[in-house]
């Protein structure tokens, strides 16, 4: 990364949430993978994203499972899951970055993309989820899910007591994926 650009997006990331800009797009951000390396998201573009804050911790965590079932069905079809780490909700994500990805594979054989842990709301909300909640509201807990459009907007925001296998939840990204 050129050194000027390092700064302006330390910078960024040091102003308080409130100030700083929000994205227009989920393909706009880039962010780091659980091994450290920046995944630009515009990647995704064409694709429906499932962007979901994980803990490993949590009575939620056993969504792992459904999630994973839920990328190996659709992901051929143009789904992609996205794990984000977050510790904010009862401290139930402590861990390292390769203890959380050796949790997610051994427990759950996840295989879709997993990040570095971020905050998902507060003052230091990452930007990814500045974009997420702008017109959806901050999650309540782990494991709330956002479904973005193929054009890398928010379609719809779940919250953690919908399953990955509920009617509702498959209806809307059957729905996105067409």
């Amino acid at each position: 990364m050129r050194p000027l650009l390092f700064f302006a997006l330390l910078t960024t990331l040091a102003l308080p949430a409130a100030e700083r800009k929000v994205p227009m797009s989920l393909h706009e951000l880039t962010l780091n993978t659980l091994d450290g390396k920046p995944q630009s998201l515009a990647a995704y573009k064409g694709k429906v994203v499932l962007a979901v804050n994980v803990a490993s911790e949590c009575g939620y965590t056993p969504q792992y499972a459904g999630l994973q079932k839920l990328y190996q069905a659709q992901k051929d079809h143009g789904l992609v899951v996205l794990g984000f780490p977050c510790n904010q909700f009862g401290g139930q994500e402590p861990g390292s970055a390769a203890q959380i990805g050796a949790f997610c594979q051994k427990n759950y054989g996840v295989t879709f993309p997993l990040f570095e842990k971020l905050e998902v709301k507060g003052a230091h909300q990452a930007p990814l989820y500045q974009f997420l909640t702008a017109k959806h509201g901050e999650p309540a807990w782990n494991f709330h899910k956002y479904l973005v459009g193929k054009d890398g907007q928010v379609i719809a925001a779940f919250s953690s007591k919908v399953a990955p296998d509920s009617p509702e939840f498959l209806a809307a990204i059957e729905a996105a994926l067409k």
